[in-house]
């Protein structure tokens, strides 16, 4: 996908994370890094509720502009939820199970890094 298509759904993503006002968005470029996708979104929700309002809410306005996505999990419980467009994949999560995984951290660290010497 070309950079030019994946900042659009980027944004589309973004918007609809805004309009329910989605805590802490992160957009991390991982495509250099990784062949699952070009860019991954973190969001946080406050509730339940909301991360799944929030997830639900990226899926329709994406199908709004005629992209869809590959598939959605977590909703049924929605601690966190995994939207994959296959370019962009979004994570929206609870706050506790975001500060857990550190998602962010993992997806930032260079490969000649090591934390313990930092």
């Amino acid at each position: 996908m070309d950079n030019q298509t994946t900042d659009e759904h980027s944004n589309i993503v973004v918007s609809a994370l805004e309009d329910l006002k989605a805590k802490d968005i992160m957009v991390l470029h991982v495509g250099d890094i990784s062949t699952v996708a070009d860019t991954m979104i973190i969001a946080t929700g406050t509730s339940n509720r909301h991360v799944k309002a929030l997830a639900e809410n990226v899926a329709f306005e994406a199908k709004q502009q005629d992209w869809l996505s590959i598939g959605m999990e977590g909703d049924d419980i929605a601690e966190w939820v995994l939207v994959d467009f296959g370019d962009v994949i979004v994570h929206v999560m609870l706050p506790t199970t975001r500060e857990f995984y550190d998602l962010e951290s993992l997806w930032t660290l260079k490969p000649d890094s090591n934390p313990e010497q930092e």
